[in-house]
């Protein structure tokens, strides 16, 4: 397991406990987007994932925390949801299927630039054509990193991420900024798109 999971994994497990479920404002920022059959990719505890569920949305969430995903299992279960949810590597993921909505938040800045650029085009592959596909990343100028395996990890610019989106209908783009301890800072871009 290596580090950026293992800092997840520790922070699930306080979330778990104290039965902290809340969206937060990113997932709050997409949900209205959310259509059909949904992806949510990183899902993390999947709170994203149960509010889509609620909607009616068949969801399918992958996450590599074992404890995230084990949670969100039981969650769904006992709502009895339309929500499958596996555990997986997701730094070389390959679509199998096609969705009408994919979602990645605080994803792809765990994996190296390389892995991370191959990932969202495979995302952007798995929506369907109308669909939309929603991603989140810490940018450039996030001074907040205890986080990321050294070494492994990647902050796009704001324009990088913006220019994988060349030919899609961007119905949102966002950069936020929150303080993160004392001294640092975490620098998101949001962009939810539309596929032609």
């Amino acid at each position: 397991m290596n580090q950026s999971i293992e800092f997840f994994a520790r922070q699930f497990e306080r979330q778990i406990a104290a039965a902290e479920y809340a969206l937060n404002p990113f997932e709050q920022l997409v949900l209205p987007h959310l259509r059909g059959c949904v992806l949510d990719l990183g899902c993390g505890l999947g709170n994203l994932a149960l509010a889509a569920a609620r909607l009616g949305h068949a969801v399918s969430a992958i996450d590599a925390c074992a404890n995230a995903v084990e949670e969100l299992r039981r969650r769904a279960r006992s709502e009895s949801l339309p929500l499958e949810a596996e555990q997986g590597d997701l730094s070389h993921w390959t679509a199998t299927s096609t969705y009408d909505t994919v979602v990645s938040i605080g994803l792809l800045m765990f994996f190296t630039c390389e892995d991370a650029a191959a990932v969202l085009a495979e995302m952007q592959r798995a929506t369907r054509p109308g669909g939309i596909l929603a991603v989140n990343v810490l940018i450039e100028g996030t001074t907040y990193l205890d986080m990321f395996e050294p070494g492994h990890y990647c902050l796009w610019t704001d324009d990088e991420l913006l220019a994988c989106f060349k030919g899609w209908n961007i119905l949102e783009h966002r950069q936020q900024e929150f303080p993160a301890g004392t001294s640092q800072m975490k620098r998101f871009s949001t962009v939810i798109a539309k596929r032609s």
